[in-house]
């Protein structure tokens, strides 16, 4: 017979896996809260095919996700809470002027966090350009800038792109709100005349932080940010 297996294996925790550690330590201070919803991100997808071209251009890979980060930003001008932090004591609610939107990413050195600086300013090619370098140095051998992983006052996960559909992200003090988005799939929808149809559906699941932030908010938030999603015209005439 086989000998039983025995014994163990230990590990120090070193690099990123301790600041994950930390950092999920304090997330268990925070009430989460949660919130879904489905988006019909048909319109989406023929966007990004026609701005595709003009993107390769410039020497850009344009994703969803970019268009998805810009429209999150507009939405946050709107609902600046979702932008906010708490100070230490828990006095004072801190409003950040710049949408530095962090987007989660698989690295070789495991889960970072890294943001685009100032989102609010900037056009949909600009974030492109922007998460593409993120993604080049997150992968690379010399890894991500420090500058690159502080100072995130939002985020988005986009686990969808390894599967799932919906999550409970958990929020990164000091942040206070997150959003993880789930797997495109072709589905089975009605139209406006009851007629189905084939649409591109994908989810997302919002987690905020119940101090501060209320569940209507975060509801009046998902709903302008998927309104723009499911109409990108919107996010060109709502872009400053």
């Amino acid at each position: 017979p086989t000998p039983p297996i025995t014994g163990s294996r230990r590990e120090p925790v070193r690099g990123m896996a301790r600041l994950m550690i930390k950092s999920m330590n304090e997330s268990l201070s925070i009430p989460h809260f949660g919130y879904a919803d489905e988006i019909d991100v048909s319109a989406l997808q023929e966007l990004r095919s026609s701005l595709k071209p003009a993107a390769e251009a410039m020497g850009i890979r344009l994703s969803p996700l970019a268009i998805m980060i810009k429209a999150a930003s507009i939405a946050l001008t709107n609902h600046p809470v979702l932008n906010s932090s708490l100070s230490d004591d828990s006095s004072e609610i801190i409003y950040h002027n710049a949408h530095n939107i962090g987007v989660a990413m698989d690295t070789p050195r495991g889960l970072v966090v890294p943001n685009i600086k100032s989102v609010q300013s900037l056009s949909i090619f600009d974030v492109a350009g922007e998460l593409n370098r993120l993604q080049a140095d997150g992968q690379g051998g010399a890894g991500l800038k420090e500058a690159d992983l502080k100072g995130t006052t939002f985020s988005l996960s986009n686990i969808g792109a390894i599967g799932g559909t919906y999550m409970s992200p958990v929020i990164t003090p000091p942040q206070v709100a997150i959003g993880a988005i789930g797997k495109v799939q072709t589905l089975p929808r009605f139209d406006a005349e009851m007629n189905v149809k084939a649409a591109k559906v994908m989810e997302v699941s919002w987690a905020g932080d119940h101090r501060i932030v209320d569940g209507a908010t975060m509801a009046r938030f998902s709903n302008e940010w998927k309104a723009m999603l499911e109409n990108p015209s919107l996010i060109l005439a709502k872009t400053r």
